[in-house]
This record gives C-alpha cells, structure tokens and sequence, in this order.
C-alpha cells in the first residue's frame, strides 16, 4: 500500500463511524481506531516479523487428515474465476433499492458488465466484469461490508 492508499483508509474509517478497522496485506499489518469523540484516528503499523512465520508454518503444517476433505472442494472451484472486491466499503447487488439485481446465479455476463456496487465514502464504485462467463455463486450478501480483495463472486470462464 502507498501513503495516499493509506490517507484514503484513514479518512474512510472516520467518516464511516466505524470503532475500528484492521488490514493485512502481505507482510504488513494496519490497524486504525477512530476515538469516540470523532477526533483523529489512533493508526498502528505492524510489520511481521521473520519469527512469526517460521512459527505459523509448523501450524499450518499439523492439521494433516482435514486438507484431503477439503482438496476436492478446492479442485472443483480452481477451474472458475473469483472476481474480488477491490476496495473497502458496502457491497449492493442493485443500483437503488427499486431496481432489479444486476446479476444472478446462472447469469451470462460480457466483459466490462457492472456486477455490482461498492459504496465507499459516500460514492458508489461500479464494479465491472473483467473476463466472459457465466456467474457460480455470488459470495456476499446484499448491504454487507466488504473488505478489499475479498472474494465477490465466482465465474465459469467456459
């Protein structure tokens, strides 16, 4: 993430009336908390350190009997595309609560069709079909948060 990145992150979060927000992306950890007063938000960076993830790794390691349960779920969805969110805010599958969704299940999408909505401060974010397909499963309901590069919906390319 870059600074600007970061400033619009920080404004978000303090106008959204949200206690607090955490972020990890990569090696690097964020963590705002707005105050109860609206003041300026209480920012935290935290970068991992090379100790954590030699001790992560034996961890991931141990669960041997539950990754054969769930290796044909995962083959199964390898061969689709996972459009993702790329921004913090709310996700809205309509343009306004009085129009129909812009996709279902089952639907046939074009590459650069608005799939969806993402509201972040205040504006709402378009978000367009990168790839030709047919629409899986959507993964997030109606007015929920979203996180950015959270996983939005699943698309059969074929």
């Amino acid at each position: 993430m870059d600074l600007k990145e970061i400033q619009n992150l920080i404004k978000f979060v303090s106008n959204s009336g949200v206690a607090e927000v955490k972020l990890e992306t990569g090696d690097i950890k964020i963590t705002i908390r707005t105050t109860l007063e609206g003041n300026s938000p209480d920012i935290t960076y935290v970068q991992q350190a090379p100790m954590q993830q030699a001790i992560a790794a034996p961890v991931a390691a141990a669960p041997v009997t539950a990754a054969p349960a769930a290796a044909p779920a995962a083959d199964e969805n390898s061969k689709y595309v996972t459009i993702k969110s790329p921004m913090i805010g709310t996700f809205y599958r309509k343009p306004s609560p009085d129009k129909p969704v812009f996709v279902e299940v089952g639907s046939t999408i074009q590459k650069g069709d608005v799939l969806c909505v993402v509201e972040a401060m205040k504006l709402f974010n378009e978000i367009e079909a990168e790839i030709t397909g047919k629409i899986v499963k959507i993964l997030v309901d109606d007015m929920s948060p979203v996180e950015f590069d959270q996983p939005l919906f699943l698309v059969d390319p074929s």
